[in-house]
């Protein structure tokens, strides 16, 4: 049974002294994810929201139509001239957002001190 999708925003300071925004989330994210997942994504402010990360380090599991939202949220970052990097995948979902191209539109780390420390 799938898990609910939670999600929550911190702000953090990189080791460069830049904000940074970080999206966590916890649960399974698949189609029901969209609220938690584009929608606290959505929910922050563009003009001070620059450096985002993405925490999935709660998450045990991740559908195709969960990959189909980050991938949207993404997008929609790119266009809106933020980076974002994305840390705390297992192995496997690294190898899945590798395969499907998500490192064309962020950087995939480990922990967030390693995505902290690239930004």
């Amino acid at each position: 049974m799938q898990s609910e999708t939670k999600s929550r925003v911190d702000q953090l300071t990189s080791p460069a002294g830049h904000p940074v925004t970080v999206l966590r989330f916890e649960g399974d994210i698949a189609s029901t994810s969209k609220d938690a997942v584009l929608g606290a994504y959505q929910a922050l402010p563009k003009d001070t929201a620059k450096l985002i990360l993405l925490d999935f380090t709660g998450v045990e599991y991740i559908n195709s139509s969960g990959i189909a939202l980050i991938i949207q949220l993404l997008i929609e970052a790119s266009n809106a001239g933020q980076k974002v990097y994305v840390f705390g995948l297992s192995p496997h979902f690294t190898k899945v957002f590798t395969m499907v191209g998500i490192t064309k539109y962020a950087g995939l780390f480990a922990d967030q001190t390693a995505a902290l420390t690239a930004l």
